[in-house]
């Protein structure tokens, strides 16, 4: 069993965070340490640490990350332009919190995503 994240508190709305959207797959909340003028994260509810964990149960949660996404999109009105998803996996992509999660930033041009 994997060790319990402040993201699982922020589910369960043990501490405070701006939640977006919540269902039984899925929560959505802002960063406290925004990248954007919308960055907002995207978690299953079921601790899965990275994306290397992930297992074919879990289609139907992955799933939800990216309608859910869309519909925040919308909700935040950056849709139409565009916006970025991110899900950094372990050391060498710099993930922070062992708890799986997608960013959606957008509100602003955001450049090239990796250096050429």
């Amino acid at each position: 069993m994997s060790e319990e994240t402040i993201f699982s508190k922020i589910i369960r709305k043990e501490i405070p965070a701006d939640i977006v959207y919540q269902d039984d797959l899925v929560t959505a909340f802002r960063d406290i340490n925004p990248q954007a003028p919308t960055h907002v994260l995207i978690i299953p509810n079921k601790l899965i640490p990275t994306a290397a964990d992930v297992v074919d149960d879990d289609e139907p949660t992955l799933g939800r990350l990216f309608t859910v996404a869309r519909k925040i999109a919308q909700q935040e009105g950056i849709a139409s332009d565009g916006y970025r998803l991110i899900v950094n996996v372990k050391d060498h992509g710099h993930q922070e919190v062992m708890h799986l999660h997608m960013h959606l930033f957008g509100g602003r041009p955001l450049g090239r995503m990796l250096p050429g």
